[in-house]
């Protein structure tokens, strides 16, 4: 099947730098420039940070927005099956054709000179929302925050922090200090800030760069509070308390996304139709979702097995697959996990040991930096896992279900390989 123009044009970008990350704005500001400054005329914006629940928690400010009658403009990444989920324009998926115009003519302002495909991608992204009305504009980071390429928007109307992890550290630093330092960057002078659960280490950071600033924050166990209580989800700020039913996003985690998006609803302004939106519905892929159609599905079904599909990498997403597994019935699990060599894939590990029966390993498919299966596997048994390498995730999965029929299976440890998976499972 041939390629779609797309397609063909993002080949190209991805060759015009040596490097997939190389964390800098001077490239960015030359070429916005160069497109005459499409970051000056987005609609109000939305700028997320964070290493675990941006996602999340923008799909459900996306979702209470439009919710309550707005219409949004979103960026995203990484995409799971096609580039065009990175960019929403008034809610929905950029079409074909004018997603190749735009590329073509940030390929055209880029002339000669090197950039990273995170960088010209964005930038196109940002062009295409300056020629669209919408209410709203919500950014998410691609790695960090003070250099990457979405922080170039000067004066956003609201940034959040959602809670801050060890990740990327060969990029952004080795201690939680270190990290939440770069994704402090999107605050900016006199902009409130929601600021999500944060560890005593991360949160001081925060803090001391707001106050820099002049940034109000409202930060989690101070301004805002958010709890489940008796099967539904409270909230309370300074305005009042919101009962409302929990997320549809599965697991305990998504309460605290949850709380995150409400704060900044409820600064916004917007009521509690807008509030219950939020909660009930959101959509984002590959969190803790059970897979509903494909082979795969087929495969799981025809044994009274049910298969799911997560795309968290580090520790922090590994308790919150725990966390989530928990509340399941209970039922034996096992885990089919393909993993980035860039990924702290021990302390990924650990945590599911707890739950898991047993783990296939896999590498992904057509991606450079993957983990083996043998190299997946020794780390996966020195957490403690049951653990043996498969071809792919076909032979996983049917290895699993000739010795565990009727088990729960987890497919899990990269965005990517969720992306493989849902191309043809969802």
């Amino acid at each position: 099947m041939a390629k779609a123009r797309s397609d063909l044009l993002l080949d190209r970008m991805m060759s015009l730098h040596p490097k997939i990350i190389d964390l800098t704005l001077d490239r960015m500001h030359r070429i916005l420039a160069a497109l005459d400054n499409p970051e000056g005329k987005l609609p109000p914006v939305i700028h997320a940070a964070g290493t675990n629940g941006k996602g999340s928690t923008l799909a459900m400010l996306r979702a209470g927005l439009e919710g309550a009658g707005h219409t949004t403009h979103v960026y995203t990444s990484p995409h799971l099956a096609r580039f065009h989920e990175r960019i929403r324009l008034n809610g929905a998926l950029i079409d074909e054709a004018l997603l190749g115009d735009i590329l073509d003519e940030c390929l055209a302002a880029n002339g000669p000179d090197t950039i990273t495909y995170f960088e010209i991608t964005t930038a196109a992204a940002l062009l295409a929302f300056s020629r669209s009305p919408a209410d709203w504009t919500l950014l998410e980071t691609g790695l960090g925050g003070r250099l990457d390429a979405t922080n170039v928007v000067d004066r956003p109307r609201l940034t959040i922090i959602t809670p801050v992890d060890l990740d990327h550290q060969q990029y952004l630093g080795d201690t939680l200090a270190e990290i939440a330092a770069e994704k402090a960057g999107i605050l900016k002078r006199g902009v409130p800030c929601v600021v999500g659960p944060q560890a005593d280490e991360a949160l001081d950071v925060i803090e001391a760069r707001a106050a820099r600033l002049g940034a109000p924050l409202l930060a989690h166990g101070q301004h805002w509070h958010v709890w489940e209580e008796r099967g539904r989800l409270v909230f309370q700020d300074e305005t009042g308390l919101l009962d409302l039913p929990l997320p549809g996003l599965v697991g305990a985690h998504q309460v605290m996304n949850a709380g995150a998006a409400l704060a900044a609803l409820r600064h916004l302004g917007f009521d509690e139709t807008a509030c219950e939106a939020a909660v009930t519905r959101a959509d984002w892929p590959a969190r803790m979702q059970r897979l509903r159609h494909g082979p795969l599905v087929d495969m799981a079904k025809a044994t009274g097995s049910d298969l799911w599909l997560d795309g968290g990498h580090n520790p922090a997403a590994a308790h919150a697959v725990v966390e989530s597994l928990s509340r399941l019935p209970l039922r034996p699990t096992h885990l089919i996990c393909g993993m980035l060599n860039t990924k702290d894939v021990g302390g990924f590990m650990a945590p599911l040991a707890q739950v898991a029966d047993s783990l296939r390993a896999v590498s992904i498919p057509n991606q450079a930096a993957t983990l083996s299966a043998a190299e997946s596997v020794a780390h996966a048994r020195a957490a403690g896992l049951r653990a043996e390498p498969a071809e792919d995730v076909a032979t996983a999965l049917a290895a699993i279900l000739n010795e565990a029929p009727g088990a729960r299976v987890l497919i899990c440890g990269s965005l990517y390989l969720a992306g493989v998976i849902l191309q043809e499972n969802d």
